[in-house]
């Protein structure tokens, strides 16, 4: 009878065991996901070198912008241009190399930030960042704009493969 005893508590140490080896093996897999899921987050970031309202106050944009990020320069933004760049990850560090007007120096200034989670491609307006606006001002998300073609343009389609036709010809001989 002794042996049966011990048999079932082997058994039993053993499936205790088992399942502790199921309990880590999963919690492995969470703390796996939710690394990724901070640090495997693909954001699309542009910069706007535009004017803005903000507070009854114009922000106009600066004569040139350099955006360098992790060492590389990313964007060369003049008055009315948009630059963009791709990064990994919640935080997100550049630098600006600001030319207020022509000819006058620069300065550079390290910029970091968090981007949000909700939204794939960021818009970053320079000049509210810089002149430190609330987020909600600066950054907006990015929304394709499609060109609209209206109705009263007349669209006319040729054939380019058409032979000129010449004196006496016509179009049902052939």
């Amino acid at each position: 009878m002794k042996k049966e005893n011990n048999t079932s508590n082997a058994m039993n140490a053993g499936s205790g065991r088992k399942w502790a080896f199921r309990i880590a093996a999963l919690l492995i897999v969470i703390a796996i996901c939710v690394v990724m899921f901070i640090i495997g987050r693909g954001h699309t970031v542009y910069f706007d070198n535009t004017k803005i309202e903000y507070n009854g106050k114009t922000l106009e944009p600066y004569y040139k912008v350099d955006v360098v990020v992790k060492g590389e320069k990313v964007a060369k933004l003049r008055e009315k241009e948009r630059g963009m760049t791709s990064t990994m990850g919640q935080s997100f560090e550049m630098d600006l190399v600001i030319t207020e007007e022509k000819d006058g120096p620069a300065k550079t200034v390290h910029v970091g930030m968090n981007l949000p989670y909700s939204i794939d491609g960021i818009v970053v307006n320079l000049p509210a960042l810089m002149a430190g606006a609330p987020e909600d001002v600066y950054l907006s998300e990015f929304v394709s704009q499609a060109v609209d073609t209206s109705a009263d343009e007349e669209v006319v389609i040729t054939d380019e493969f058409e032979l000129p036709m010449e004196e006496g010809d016509s179009a049902d001989e052939g």
